[in-house]
């Protein structure tokens, strides 16, 4: 079966795509969603902190002072964490907060998403929305009525004039069919795709 995408113009019905129930008509999974987007989130993190521990600190290669006598404190390297400029107890190292989802799992959250954005009539598909020229104002002019919440646009490839003339546009995010996540569809009041990104996301969760 299939179900049709309304075009984000209400009076060009001609505008309106046919896609797979399959896809755009499944069930909403709440704790799949979080799980999805708690993964992209999670994946986002750049995980580069990092500090030295006693072993990276430069020096402290020789026992500072004898054992016995000095009349201070034994201790056996200036690199312990109990020194100033010494190694830090535990320290941070650089490493990835990527969470693993298997891939059935990562398409049926996606289907989801697009699923409830779709009854929720969030979801539409415009033919024209990639200007002529990159021009704000020709683009903001395409947007008339969807003013106070965030837009998403997607596009089969990123083209040159909308990615120029969104770029000061506030509340609006441009993405390709391959780059889109759960976190862009969720957050997202509005989503707007030409017809090829959705038969490119059609073809890529089906």
């Amino acid at each position: 079966m299939s179900l049709k995408i309304p075009a984000l113009n209400s009076a060009d019905s001609a505008g309106e795509v046919e896609v797979s129930e399959d896809v755009f008509g499944k069930d909403y999974n709440e704790a799949l969603i979080h799980q999805l987007a708690m993964k992209t989130l999670a994946g986002q993190r750049s995980g580069t902190k990092a500090q030295k521990n006693r072993s990276a600190v430069s020096g402290g290669g020789a026992k500072p002072w004898k054992q016995k006598g000095a009349g201070r404190a034994r201790s056996g390297t200036i690199r312990s964490p109990l020194w100033r400029s010494g190694g830090v107890t535990f320290a941070a190292q650089p490493r990835s907060f990527d969470q693993k989802l298997n891939k059935k799992m990562y398409r049926a959250g996606i289907r989801s998403i697009l699923s409830e954005l779709l009854r929720q009539k969030r979801l539409s598909v415009s033919l024209d929305i990639i200007p002529k020229s990159p021009k704000t104002k020709e683009l903001v002019s395409k947007l008339k009525g969807l003013e106070g919440g965030r837009i998403l646009i997607v596009t089969d490839e990123l083209d040159e004039n909308i990615y120029l003339s969104s770029r000061n546009v506030a509340k609006l995010e441009v993405t390709t069919a391959s780059e889109l996540d759960a976190v862009m569809l969720i957050a997202a009041e509005n989503v707007i795709a030409t017809p090829a990104a959705l038969k490119a996301i059609e073809a890529q969760l089906l």
